[in-house]
């Protein structure tokens, strides 16, 4: 019998930002990227991307569905899905975070109580206009998300400080509808995520909370799906609508020279307390405004795996996260007893699962040995080491041991592997030349910057091209040591930040 032990890839570009006139300030590092248009597998896209789109069809995991940016959500995702959903939820409720469910639909009178907010999701907002042959008298948006669906029960049900704080998460489907170029995974209409809304009596709190929730999107990204992340604060033009700061995990594909915004967890400040007047009576009797948080993940994770670790065979996937770690193919042989080596095949599979180890056997004689390698290759799983290609022998004796150890180091080479080709991509650029020239080169790159939004939008301007234009994606919170007298890179405004820039489908890392 032969077993195939499981291992995915992700879709970016990065650079940094400009402005005319170098100027001389005390500077922070931040990371950068550039904006394109992403894998669809749709009329006009590039080979490389069909490629991608391709890799989760043949893969099993997606379908494409009859609406543009629809996509059927095949097992091989979901059961990744879980996973993720099963180690986070565990998590969050260490935090005392409780599970909720909000409706799916909004009243235009409430998406439009935060300006700031529905101005930013606007273009993206679907609507529901008619129920059968007849118009609605009022039409009823669909959530982008949900913060104003979430508040105005907040402000009902918090009256006192003993009500907080208030902690709640939601496993749902959100729908965006506006936009070019839908992507499996990276964009679509209509997506799965978690998200979580919060309400503190202190801003301390509320701070703990981001950065704490945002480790665990590390953990995930790193321990789970082998992809190593960047931790750091959004730019004020990136950061979430109507909130006060956003803080992201961000990834990069070496090979396509892009990055990906992973996931996001906001402090909204107490704007949204004032909106929606969720207010509190504290302990000293007084009136007081809540501090609230926002923060998700979804599955657009899954496709950064995809894309970071897939190859030309196929999906890589880590083993933490695949739905079958081992496979078991029986390969017949001249005067075998068939029965015997089938026998054999779910023998040796009962023992790995029922010491907590994710097998099954490809049983089916109506297909050869090399059809099935080729079939699981495809998938994720091989008859080899799916992560190198090694093909190794383990005795029956000491299988179980073995193999566990043998999952325990695909996973920690995969995310080893990725992190030294992202590393290798990372370059400080100190003028704006070299920029320019990092920039050509698909360089995640990591240059002073003084975050300033006009700054900001004339670096974007100004490396505009057929592939897309810079953008800023976080200021990483693992600053370097700068020299005094930094010189911001393309900039003439006053104060510095060293932002770390890259590029990206959808979003900006500065790292």
């Amino acid at each position: 019998a032969s077993s195939h032990l499981s291992p995915t890839r992700t879709l970016s570009v990065s650079q940094a930002s400009a402005g005319a006139t170098p100027a001389i300030s005390q500077s922070r590092l931040s990371l950068s990227q550039l904006k394109v248009k992403d894998m669809a597998g749709a009329k006009g896209v590039k080979p490389d991307n069909a490629k991608k789109s391709a890799v989760v069809t043949n893969g099993e995991m997606i379908e494409y569905y009859e609406i543009s940016g629809c996509y059927i959500l095949r097992p091989w995702t979901m059961s990744i899905w879980e996973i993720m959903q099963t180690f986070f939820d565990a998590e969050i409720k260490k935090m005392k975070i409780k599970t909720c469910y909000f409706p799916l639909f909004v009243s235009n009178n409430v998406l439009q109580k935060e300006k700031d907010h529905i101005e930013g999701f606007a273009p993206e907002v679907a609507w529901v206009t008619r129920s059968g042959d007849s118009d609605l008298e009022v039409p009823i948006a669909i959530r982008p998300t949900s913060e104003t669906v979430m508040y105005p029960y907040f402000s009902k049900w918090i009256r006192g400080h003993r009500d907080l704080p208030l902690k709640l998460n939601q496993w749902c489907n959100v729908v965006r509808w506006e936009f070019s170029n839908p992507t499996p995974f990276i964009r679509s209409r209509e997506f799965l995520w978690q998200e979580g809304h919060t309400a503190f009596a202190t801003k301390e709190e509320a701070d703990t909370e981001v950065l704490e929730i945002l480790e665990l999107y590390r953990r995930l990204y790193e321990e789970y799906l082998a992809v190593p992340v960047v931790k750091g604060k959004k730019s004020e033009m990136e950061k979430f609508a109507g909130g006060l700061y956003t803080t992201s995990v961000e990834a990069f594909i070496p090979n396509t020279g892009r990055g990906v915004q992973g996931a996001t967890s906001h402090c909204l400040g107490q704007n949204f307390a004032k909106m929606f007047e969720i207010n509190f009576e504290d302990e000293k009797g007084e009136k007081a405004m809540v501090w609230q948080n926002s923060w998700a993940y979804s599955t657009r994770t899954i496709g950064v795996m995809v894309m970071t670790h897939g190859d030309d065979r196929g999906l890589v996937l880590p083993p933490k996260v695949a739905a079958i770690q081992v496979i078991v193919i029986h390969v017949p042989y001249k005067d075998a007893d068939i029965k015997e080596i089938l026998s054999a095949c779910s023998a040796t599979v009962k023992v790995l699962c029922d010491l907590g180890i994710r097998a099954e056997a490809d049983l089916r004689e109506n297909y050869s040995p090399g059809w099935k390698y080729s079939h699981w290759e495809m998938k994720g799983v091989r008859a080899v080491r799916r992560d190198n290609a090694a093909k190794i022998d383990i005795p029956m004796d000491g299988l179980v041991d073995k193999v566990k150890c043998m999952l325990d180091d695909i996973q920690q080479n995969m995310f080893n592997v990725a992190k030294q080709k992202r590393d290798a991509c990372v370059q400080v650029a100190k003028t704006w030349d070299e920029f320019i020239e990092a920039l050509s080169q698909k360089k995640l790159i990591l240059a002073p910057w003084c975050d300033e939004e006009e700054v900001e939008k004339d670096v974007k301007t100004k490396t505009k091209g057929e592939t897309g234009a810079a953008k800023t994606l976080c200021s990483p919170f693992d600053q370097p040591q700068l020299p005094e007298g930094i010189i911001i890179v393309h900039c003439a405004l006053h104060r510095g930040n060293l932002p770390r820039n890259g590029r990206t489908g959808d979003g900006v890392i500065k790292v």
